[in-house]
Parts: structure tokens; sequence; C-alpha cells
């Protein structure tokens, strides 16, 4: 059960272009974000779409992985962990994000 405990699967298409941040020590960094859509039938049994956006995390020989094939619109499945963190902004107000740090991916589609 340890192997369950913060794990996120998700399905779902990449929102934007991902943006690639190559560290000094030569590591790199891909961040994008990624929906996903449910449906369901509301009372008067009209079909009813759900999107959720989720702010993804790559790092490392992933990363490059992402370079190189995900654009906008690709479809994909992750295999992640939540995070959480703040930070302040430009005003210096303390901001919180949520994002989920990829582990595994896996294209999907064409």
């Amino acid at each position: 059960m340890n192997a369950l405990r913060n794990s996120v699967q998700l399905i779902g298409n990449l929102g934007q272009d991902p943006e690639i941040i190559t560290l000094e020590n030569g590591s790199k960094l891909a961040k994008f974000s990624m929906a996903t859509t449910d449906s369901y039938k509301n009372t008067q049994g009209e079909k009813v779409e759900e999107t959720q956006w989720h702010n993804i995390v790559v790092w490392g020989k992933t990363a490059d992985i992402v370079e190189n094939y995900l654009t906008k619109g690709k479809q994909v499945a992750i295999e992640g962990k939540l995070m959480h963190r703040s930070y302040e902004n430009k005003q210096g107000e303390k901001r919180y994000i949520t994002e989920i740090k990829c582990n595994e991916l896996l294209m999907l589609g064409k």
C-alpha cells in the first residue's frame, strides 16, 4: 500500500506547448498544463462535460522526451505525485500552486 501514497494517474491533452528550462548544471525541466475531461448526464438527461486543468512538471530525461515530441493538443498518460509549493510574485504577494511531478509519461494517439 505504500506505493499508493500520493500517487496520481491522468490521461489528458496538453493545453500549451511545453516550457523547457535548462538549469546551470545542464539538467532540464519541462512544464505544461494538461486538461482532463469528464462527462455525465444531468437531471434533465443532458450530457455535461467538465474540464479540469493540471500543472505538470517533468525533470531529467523525461523532460528531453517532452521537449522533442510533445506539443499543444497531444494526448498523454502520466503517473506522478502531487506537490504543493508557495512563492512570492513581483508584488510581494504569497501565491500557492499545486503541481504534479511526473515520474512516467506515455504518449497516446497519433
